[in-house]
């Protein structure tokens, strides 16, 4: 068996690559040095444990000895991971998508040796197809073109990187900020791609985007405009009802391969169950809707079950792929894990609660899956609701709670039966980043659903990470965290998502440990990354000579943008301590994305919801009570309930607490309690209104 330097790394992803033929290099200055000292250009591979197109590239050309050879003569080949070093993949993605219109993983993408991409793609096939030339071609092509064309190579590559580099400038606008109509836009952005029908925005292949969520839903509670949340309200639904959420388990795959979110791309992210939990949270307070808590309650109760570690600390994926036959483990298939036969049902169930369940979740004979190219679903069946619980009961003419118990026993069997599958494998790193996501929406779920285990559960990974992968005395964040060894310095994303994880802590359990953090981190963050000349945040720091270009990323994808949420946090926090620098760096970075916030609007509508929130009056809520007590606990479930986004909470329950905020907040000094009990002061630019000790007073004062 071939083994290569990736044997040493921690990254689940370059492990998987440690046996190919290939001479894998992880990136660093000694393969630099190999392509400099013997005059190759680098193939750099970029991937993630969990991608199924990656392994599908493996199979076909990394584990195979004929293309690695060629591979290995003429070039350098490097392996990076793109949850791990964010930084390189934004840099070479951006280069993809520019010269091909199009990007995505596996990225392949050919370097000088001073790292200047000159040619690139995505996945390639062994062979001619798909109208793609075969990688060995490719290959062949490359290597000669680097013989005979070198200069004009070097040439080419550079002017693209010049114009990269000229696109990626974010200046502050002399206009200064934008005006409020960018909300409007963005609105009329997403009313226009909106499926009236299926919900979700724009066609198929469908992707959460919770950004979109996240903005509709603050639009909604500025203007009023009902239509900006039932389209939110409308996709959440119809994404809970398909195959693409996870039915016995809980919890999301990552996107939807149709337009009815039915058959799903299998994987689960992370990043995918924090932000999908807290639409579904917001979609609660705003309805008061059992159905979005229960949608919510089995994203946090899939994640405490499958993707947290003993210490607290959250895991970042599960492949896509999984054994069909434990027999034959070399042999994998997409959701194999998930899929069903009516027959095995049947067995596990027996009759009639098997057939209540088959039409309640759209069980077939022969399988439910129409459009099956690659035949992976033959015979198989994705559990999705075909119909209600109601609609079940009458068509067998039976009593609904007598279904609803017997199908709840039915998902229990299987979801048992399912558990002694060989599960697909699972990306164990722990991403500071993402685990600040999944903190934010732990930390609202206990909160909002009332369950001390999500409050545990976020309070537990803010102390992992702070324990294991933060340094308190130099205020140093690191990214990645797998089998006992934390590395790689934190880039913007992480600061800024663990940050408002640590915020959205404090504002639901009041340990001011978690408030004094984040204002550390934010300041480390602004250190790091802020661009004081020109306003906003680079997503790495300064000073690593291998990054061709330092970038500003501001689009707000699958998880938002580092600088989205870094203003956002900043806005909060200017509120929460009365710090004027806080505020400055907000708007000045406002201002540097104002063309963007008006140009583009549905391409940051995390953004858009930093600058709603500087366009209000936030609330300022304090307070005055013990955490512990009944009284305090009413008036918090009086919050929690209500969805209010532009507010901070702070809570004065001790000596200690009341010098540190009244530090930032004068006025503080003075606010105690009304008739010894738990008492709520609500302002506004630290003007106050009359105290009341009344839970239905201080909702009225909230709403």
């Amino acid at each position: 068996m071939h083994t290569n330097r990736l044997i040493h790394e921690k990254s689940p992803y370059l492990q998987q690559h440690a046996h190919n033929p290939v001479d894998w290099y992880p990136w660093g200055p000694d393969a630099f040095k190999k392509s400099r000292k013997e005059d190759k250009p680098i193939f750099l591979s970029i991937g993630y444990s969990t991608c199924h197109w990656c392994h599908v590239m493996e199979r076909e050309s990394f584990e195979n000895d004929t293309i690695a050879a060629v591979l290995n003569k003429y070039f350098v080949p490097i392996k990076v991971d793109r949850e791990e070093r964010p930084d390189i993949d934004r840099i070479y993605m951006s280069y993809v998508q520019a010269t091909t219109g199009g990007g995505g993983w596996p990225m392949s993408v050919w370097l000088t040796p001073d790292l200047k991409p000159f040619i690139g793609g995505t996945y390639f096939p062994p062979e001619n197809r798909y109208g793609r030339a075969g990688l060995p071609v490719l290959l062949e092509r490359i290597a000669d073109a680097w013989r005979s064309d070198r200069q004009k190579i070097i040439q080419s590559s550079s002017e693209v990187l010049e114009q990269l580099a000229k696109q990626e400038q974010v200046t502050a606008s002399t206009a200064g900020l934008p005006d409020q109509s960018v909300l409007e836009s963005g609105f009329f952005q997403f009313r226009r791609s909106f499926d009236v029908k299926l919900g979700g925005f724009g066609d198929a292949p469908k992707f959460p985007r919770p950004v979109v969520h996240n903005f509709l839903l603050r639009y909604f509670a500025r203007t009023k405009k009902e239509e900006a949340r039932d389209m939110v309200l409308a996709t959440l639904h119809s994404m809970a009802k398909g195959g693409m959420n996870d039915q016995l388990g809980g919890g999301f795959h990552r996107y939807s391969v149709d337009g009815r979110w039915f058959v799903p791309h299998f994987e689960k992210m992370l990043y995918d169950q924090a932000q999908l939990g807290t639409s579904y949270l917001e979609a609660y307070q705003i309805t008061r809707d059992p159905y979005f808590a229960g949608v919510a309650h089995r994203i946090f109760d899939y994640v405490l079950r499958d993707m947290t570690d003993k210490d607290g600390g959250f895991y970042s994926a599960e492949d896509a792929d999984s054994v069909i036959d434990p027999a034959k483990p070399e042999e994998k298939g997409e959701g194999a894990f998930y899929v069903w036969k009516q027959e095995e049902i049947g067995q596990i169930a027996g009759q009639p609660a098997a057939a209540w369940f088959s039409h309640r979740y759209g069980v077939e004979l022969h399988g439910n899956v129409a459009n099956d190219p690659q035949e992976e679903f033959k015979g198989k069946n994705i559990l999705f609701e075909a119909h209600s619980v109601e609609e079940t009961a009458r068509h067998f003419d039976k009593p609904a709670d007598e279904v609803r118990t017997a199908l709840a026993e039915v998902a229990r069997k299987l979801l048992a039966t399912r558990s002694k599958r060989v599960r697909p494998h699972l990306d164990d790193k722990v991403l500071s980043a993402w685990n600040g996501l999944m903190i934010s929406a732990f930390a609202k779920g206990g909160a909002i659903l009332d369950e001390p285990r999500y409050s545990v559960a976020a309070a537990r990974a803010a102390h992992f990470i702070l324990g294991r992968m933060y340094d308190p005395k130099t205020g140093t964040l690191l990214r990645r965290y797998r089998q006992q060894e934390a590395a790689i310095p934190g880039f913007l994303d992480d600061y800024a998502f663990f940050a408002q994880g640590l915020l959205d802590l404090y504002e639901t359990q009041f340990d001011l440990q978690h408030l004094e953090s984040a204002v550390k981190l934010t300041e480390k963050m602004s250190e790091l990354f802020e661009d004081r000349q020109n306003g906003g945040f680079f997503s790495s720091p300064s000073g690593d000579a291998s990054l061709v270009m330092r970038m500003k990323d501001d689009y707000d994808g699958a998880e938002p943008s580092g600088n989205s949420i870094a203003v956002l946090n900043l806005l909060r926090l200017a509120e929460m301590t009365n710090r004027e620098e806080f505020r400055e760096a907000a708007q000045k970075s406002l201002r540097a994305f104002a063309s963007r916030m008006a140009g583009i609007p549905s391409g940051v509508p995390q953004m858009l919801v930093a600058y709603d929130f500087s366009l209000a009056k936030p609330k300022q809520i304090i307070l005055v009570g013990a955490r512990s007590t009944p009284d305090t606990a009413e008036m918090l479930h009086r919050l929690h309930a209500r969805f209010v986004p532009h507010k901070i909470v702070m809570l004065v329950g001790d000596d200690r607490e009341r010098k540190t905020l009244a530090g930032w907040i004068p006025v503080i000094e003075t606010m105690g309690r009304l008739g010894g009990k738990a008492t709520a002061y609500v302002c506004e630019n630290y003007t106050c209104k009359l105290p009341t000790a009344e839970p239905a007073k201080f909702a009225e004062l909230i709403q």
